[in-house]
Parts: structure tokens; sequence; C-alpha cells
């Protein structure tokens, strides 16, 4: 059996990070990862998300169970499967949140996460390229976050729409406040995507420290006693399990579906459910699943006027094959743009403190029940999703065997609290849409189209076509052992074991009013920092 100082269960986005920082503090680092290398060409051009969010080679596919909020629809849902994770497969957003989500983290419970506490992190994985204040960005990091060019009348009327429905334009959501219209920041850098495994986990690779193993899917954490010492693997037919061994301590970073999955399966969670299944208890975690929450999305979608510049008219024919050359060339190309390009971030209501719902907006329509096509006719889509949601579901195994998918279930519109601010948000959209500075580029509505007009319409509305917008967080929280949920603690640290952390988006306690990348990329950093205040500069080999 192989030793390392530290074992990483995933090779995604918070994996490549701590990967990286153990290495450059000298100690050695095994990173399993389940998916293969992350050499398919379409990770490297930012519209290649297209292609690479519904391949089943990159990615793993799964389904929420059906809920009766959503009419008892199987909603799929993407992770990503390679290395980099979700970072090589998604839109590239940089959103970090608003202050108050991470001051909220420390009042639960959870010391050192305020926002002050965090910044740092957040600052120091990025070069911000591009307007900001450095109080708050970044300028040397590994990870490059630009904004999108790609010159368009559209765009910019939309911006101006919004202004004239109230919300004021803000040139850095990212920095001193959250709320208003701008564009959105993403990383990429000069037209190709920046994953974390292109500015982490590679140049770590290249120290010697860290043997990244792809195609190599964990199944089980190994114990002696309480402590963990490693994890078992498979590679290949499954057909015979191997090892590699921790020296320091075993590190989960599988994402939020994964990570509570291989907890559970090691025995760590619900004795009921894990006895449903007959897996030994190896300690009894009744929070490792529970709390999980997802961004619920429904989409307005508008056909512009014939002539209105979108999206739809550069991807097929002539014109496409302009825009390739144009983006081998280093020029603006939609095929160097993230998928969103505008953001709104809204209030419900006037008396809030803070936005509390977001919209997206990009200059392109896709056909209904098509993944991933675009429509004929020049189009465009405003998508709306709640910042916090308080409907929380659950993470569980569907049996001992490793190679059954989780079952999942975020709970969308399980509380009346959501289900009021989406429909305000849809309105808002509307309002934007329909405002007489987009008149000139806006035909109609054609989705929902205008005989959904009640509050009660757009509701339903929401609750037939509404998707996931791949924020998923929340099933290993982080909390005090006092709170009964809690998976692990402030540091990361699962209660009730030894040398056992998990490290990624499953152990935010509640939903940040943003996409979810950045603020994971913020834990991994914290989580390495902490890992390494008691770790010698020496490796164990």
């Amino acid at each position: 059996m192989d030793t390392f100082d530290y074992v990483i269960a995933g090779g995604g986005t918070a994996a490549s990070i701590i990967a990286y920082r153990l290495a450059e503090a000298g100690q050695s680092v095994c990173v399993l990862e389940a998916g293969p290398p992350d050499r398919n060409p379409y990770i490297r051009v930012p519209a290649g998300f297209i292609k690479t969010l519904f391949d089943p080679t990159v990615t793993w596919q799964y389904s929420y169970e059906p809920s009766p909020a959503t009419l008892n629809r199987a909603i799929q849902v993407t992770q990503g499967k390679t290395l980099g994770g979700s970072s090589s497969v998604n839109g590239m957003v940089y959103n970090r949140g608003q202050a108050q989500d991470f001051d909220h983290w420390a009042v639960l419970g959870n010391p050192g996460w305020t926002y002050d506490d965090v910044l740092p992190y957040f600052k120091r994985t990025e070069t911000r390229i591009g307007e900001g204040d450095d109080y708050y960005r970044g300028r040397s990091g590994p990870l490059t976050v630009s904004t999108s060019e790609w010159p368009s009348e559209l765009v910019s009327a939309f911006v101006e729409a919004a202004q004239a429905e109230g919300h004021p334009f803000n040139p850095d959501y990212n920095g001193a406040r959250q709320e208003g219209v701008g564009y959105y920041q993403s990383a990429i850098r000069k037209g190709r995507r920046v994953s974390t495994a292109s500015a982490f986990l590679h140049p770590a690779v290249k120290t010697g420290r860290v043997d990244v193993r792809t195609g190599c899917q964990a199944t089980h954490i190994l114990f002696e006693g309480r402590r963990a010492v490693g994890i078992e693997y498979v590679r290949g037919d499954w057909t015979r399990p191997l090892s590699v061994r921790a020296g320091r301590e075993v590190i989960v970073s599988a994402g939020a579906l994964n990570s509570p999955k291989l907890l559970q399966l090691s025995g760590i969670g619900p004795r009921n459910l894990l006895d449903r299944y007959g897996i030994a208890v190896r300690h009894e975690l009744t929070g490792v699943g529970e709390n999980f929450r997802d961004h619920y999305s429904p989409r307005l979608v508008a056909r512009g006027k014939p002539g209105v510049d979108t999206l739809n008219g550069h991807v097929s024919g002539p014109p496409l094959v302009w825009q390739i050359l144009r983006w081998m060339a280093g020029k603006p190309s939609v095929l160097s743009l993230s998928p969103a390009l505008v953001h709104v971030f809204g209030k419900t209501e006037a008396c809030l403190p803070t936005p509390d719902y977001s919209l997206v907006y990009t200059p392109g329509s896709y056909k209904q029940g098509f993944i991933g096509k675009l429509d004929d006719f020049p189009g465009m889509t405003c998508g709306a999703w709640v910042m916090r949601p308080r409907s929380a579901g659950y993470v569980r195994v569907a049996g001992a065997d490793p190679q059954l998918a989780p079952v999942a279930n975020p709970n969308y519109l399980g509380d009346e609290d959501d289900c009021h601010r989406l429909v305000n948000a849809l309105k808002a959209a509307r309002s934007i849409l329909r405002s007489p500075v987009l008149a000139p580029f806006v035909d109609d509505e054609i989705f929902p189209g205008p005989g959904v007009e009640s509050d009660a319409d757009l509701l339903a509305f929401a609750r037939e076509f509404g998707v996931s917008s791949y924020h998923l967080v929340g099933s290993c929280k982080m909390g005090p052992a006092s709170d009964p949920l809690a998976v692990v603690d402030h540091q990361l640290r699962v209660h009730g074991v030894d040398a056992l952390r998990v490290a990624d988006a499953s152990i935010m306690p509640t939903m940040t009013s943003s996409n979810t990348y950045a603020p994971t990329m913020m834990i991994a950093e914290k989580a390495a920092d902490m890992i390494l205040q008691g770790t010698s500069t020496t490796g164990a080999g």
C-alpha cells in the first residue's frame, strides 16, 4: 500500500487547490479522481460547456428524486467528473456572494468564517484583470478572473433597461457591494477557460509531490479504530479494490453529492439509513447528507426582432467558422464567452438590507426540450433564482454498492418563502424584458408567454419548468457538535473521528448569495491553511 502525507478523495475544484497548497508546503499528496484527465478539447473552449456539460465521460449525469412541489419531475443535475471537477465543465462565473453570508456562518457557531476572515482567501486565489478595488480583489493568484468581451448592442440595452427599472449599475459585484446590474466576471484568460486543474493541480504535479490517479473511484475510507488512515478505491472493471494510505489525514473533496455518499458508505451517517442497507455503523452522525440545497431556476425567453444580433446567429454555417477563426486569433468571439453575460442582483422588497434574488441574462435562447441547442431565430434568455433558499433536502446512498448513484432531493420550492421570492424575481425579470429601452430589440415573450400573468400562474410555470443551477451545497454541514445536523467542525474535521476532513461545497451551512464556484475555492484555500497549521514542512514520504 502506497503511503502519502495526505490522500484526497476527488480531483475537482477544491481538491486541486488543496493539493497545490499542500505540495507548496512540502507535503506529499495522492489525489484520486473517478473521471479521466482533463484532455477533452471542449474543456478549453468556454462555449464548449454545451458539449461537456452533458457528456457522461467527463460529468456525473444524475437526477433528483421527484418532488410534488416541482410536479414530480426527475430534474437532471450535472457535476464534473474529470480533473478540475465542475470547474472544467461549468459556466465559469466568478461570484463570491455577500459579506453577510459568511458573517452568518460565524454566527451559527463557526469561528474564523466571517467575511473579514475569508476575504484574504478569496484574494489569494485570483488574478483579477479589470476593474476592482485592491482591498477586495487579488492581483497575483493562479486563477485569472476577467470580464468577457463581446461587443453587443443588445447586451448594452439590457443593462440600460435594468437601470431604467431601478437597478443601479455596479462595476464590481465582488467588491464592496453586490447589488445592481453589471457584467459577469469569469475564469477566462485570453478566451480560454481557466479551471482549478489548469491553474493549480497541474502545476502541483510538476513539483513531484502530487500523485494524481484518474479513473479511480473512492469506495470506502479506511480506519484504524477511530482514525482515518487511507482510502480504498477501484479502477477499470471494479474487480479488485486497491488502497492508498494517508500518514497524516484523509481529505474528502468529492462534492455535495459524492462526499456524503462516501462518508455513508464508510459507516459515517444516520444509523437508520446505514442499517437499512447493511452498512456497519462506524460512527453515527445524523447530519451526513442532510441540509442539502441548490438554486432552482426557471427561465424567461423572448424572441428578438428580425435582424437583432444574438448568439443564435453565430453558431452555424459561415458565421460559426468566422467565430472559430476569431477565437483562434485571440479576438473576441462567441466561443470565448461565459454562458452568462449580465447579472442583476435585486431585492424583492425595498426594505431588505441586501439583495435576495439573482437574474442571469444571455443574448441567446435554447430550443425548448433540446438541451444545448440554440433556437433558429434570434432570442434572449433571463433566468431567476432565490439567493438563499430556505428549502433543504437530502443526499443518501441507494445501497451498499458504491456503483449506485446517490439518491438526492434539494426539496425545491418546499418553503413558501422561496415561492414568494421566486415569483417576485420572475416579475422583476419580466419588467426588464418589457422595458421601453428593450422594445426596439424584443419582438415578444415566447416562454412562458403572455398568457401567464398572475402570481399563481408564474408559480405554476416555475414549478413545471424550473431546473437546477448546479449550485449544490450543504450536505456535510459545518457547525458545532451541539448542532444535530453538523458533520464537520469549523476546521472542517469530521465530528467524532480523527484525521478526516471534508473540504468542498458540501460543508456550507447555508447557501451563499452566489454561484458556488468562488466560495468553494475559498473553502479550499482556507482548508489548506488549517490542515497545515500543525504540519511540519518535511513530508512523510
